[in-house]
């Protein structure tokens, strides 16, 4: 267990803003759980449990690729329950390193929603994820909700990726007994390209991946035969990284934008999905200078130009504040 003190990060907060699918609340046991951590050593801690109806700490458990971890997270600081040799992966992962109040003392101060996303979300962190992961969650992602995005991709890890054993520094924490397959001690890795191509495209049609199904199977095929090379696009810059991924079948510019924001961590990147439609044009079209000459379907590109071009290199920072709140409020 490795406990850190870390401004800016709220679990909850990022579990819910959109950009991962594979971070999940555990069920609460019949009794409450709570981690205290001895006052002249918070490396030390103890379990107590009381009966149900107080206000337990939150577990939650993380898969990324083939790597596993519990966190739990309290007055005392984060818990990371992994093996120590794993923490530099979580610590990449949640982009520890990265100033985030820096980020928030940004705001300009005559955009009052914005800072009020931004004060409302202050926890979030863009994470840095799995790029091939991203690539076939964002394509699961076009006209699916949050729930049925983070379904399928947990179908495609059971149906195709590796089973592997849980790390047993991840079971310090007791497991509820509704968690079955990681209470059993495993869980499963999400499958590489060469683990998903096996599936047939009749296969992934009967997971209720719909027209989804052909994109994916075009996917695998194309960074199987290296049409498709990961290690190439990990060096792109940000608008190179667009044009390529563009270049391949089921690649729009908003899936393209999320695989930029949150598979490569380019963080200027700000994809306008139906949420972010909505925001920009309630509350940024009628203040806007643009409004009335730029024809409609450039007109959310424009205002994102004209709002957020100030937050030059980290303006998906500020698109994930604004869809955070606004999803929180709908």
């Amino acid at each position: 267990m490795i406990l850190r003190q870390i401004s800016n990060f709220n679990i909850r907060q990022i579990a819910e803003s959109g950009q991962c699918f594979r971070i999940i609340q555990e069920p609460a046991n019949s009794r409450d759980l709570r981690l205290k951590a001895a006052p002249e050593n918070t490396q030390n801690f103890r379990l107590e449990t009381e009966p149900a109806g107080g206000q337990p700490d939150t577990v939650w458990r993380m898969i990324s690729g083939s790597h596993y971890l519990r966190l739990l997270e309290n007055k005392n600081g984060v818990y990371f329950f992994c093996p120590e040799e794993e923490f530099p992966f979580w610590e990449n992962y949640f982009d520890l390193a990265a100033d985030y109040g820096q980020f928030l003392s940004s705001v300009q101060s005559g955009d009052s929603y914005l800072k009020k996303a931004a004060e409302y979300g202050s926890g979030i962190r863009i994470l840095r994820q799995d790029l091939w992961e991203m690539i076939i969650t964002f394509v699961i992602s076009q006209q699916k909700t949050i729930p049925a995005i983070r379904s399928l991709v947990e179908a495609l890890a059971k149906a195709y990726g590796q089973k592997l054993a849980v790390p047993k520094e991840c079971q310090e924490l007791p497991f509820s007994s509704d968690c079955r397959d990681v209470g059993c001690g495993f869980f499963y890795a999400f499958p590489t390209p060469e683990e998903l191509a096996r599936a047939s495209l009749s296969e992934l049609q009967s997971m209720k991946l719909g027209y989804r199904a052909k994109y994916i199977k075009r996917l695998c095929e194309d960074a199987c035969s290296g049409a498709l090379d990961l290690a190439h696009l990990s060096r792109l810059g940000y608008q190179e990284a667009m044009d390529y991924l563009q270049g391949f079948y089921g690649i729009g510019e908003k899936v393209a934008n999320c695989i930029c924001l949150f598979g490569l961590h380019h963080i200027d990147a700000f994809p306008v999905d139906t949420w972010i439609r909505k925001i920009l044009l309630r509350e940024y079209a009628p203040k806007s200078r643009c409004a009335e000459s730029v024809p409609q379907a450039r007109l959310c590109q424009e205002l994102v130009q004209e709002n957020f071009s100030c937050y030059k290199g980290f303006a998906g920072v500020m698109q994930q504040y604004i869809f955070y709140y606004e999803r929180s409020h709908s």
